[in-house]
C-alpha cells in the first residue's frame, strides 16, 4: 500500500491534477488517486472538475491568483516581538501583549 501524505500544499495537489490530466486520466480516476495518496481531506470531486476544466481552458499556473483585500498588518518585526514576549513569559494574557 502507498504511504499517505498528510497536509499537502494546494499547489502540489494541483500539480498532480495537471500531470494526470495531461496523461488523459479520467476525472473520477484523478479524484480516486488523490484520495488514495492524500487521504480524505483532499479536494472534493467538484473541485477536481473545476481545476481540470481550468487546465483544459489553457491555465498553466497551479498557484492561487492574487486577490485584492485588506492587507496584512503582520510583518517580520511584529512577529519577532510577539515571539520574544511569549518566550519571556508563557503565562501572559492577550491584554498584557497589547
Amino acid at each position: 500500500m502507498f504511504k499517505t501524505i498528510a497536509d499537502p500544499a494546494d499547489c502540489e495537489v494541483r500539480s498532480v491534477k495537471r500531470f494526470l490530466k495531461a496523461k488523459n486520466v479520467k476525472l473520477v480516476e484523478i479524484h480516486r488517486q488523490l484520495l488514495e495518496i492524500y487521504g480524505g481531506n483532499v479536494m472534493t470531486d467538484g473541485m477536481v472538475r473545476k481545476w481540470v476544466r481550468q487546465f483544459n481552458d489553457g491555465r498553466t499556473n497551479v498557484y492561487d491568483e492574487a486577490r485584492s483585500g485588506r492587507p496584512s498588518v503582520v510583518n517580520d518585526g511584529l512577529l519577532a516581538k510577539v515571539n520574544e514576549k511569549i518566550r519571556e513569559n508563557r503565562r501572559f494574557t492577550i491584554r498584557m501583549l497589547c
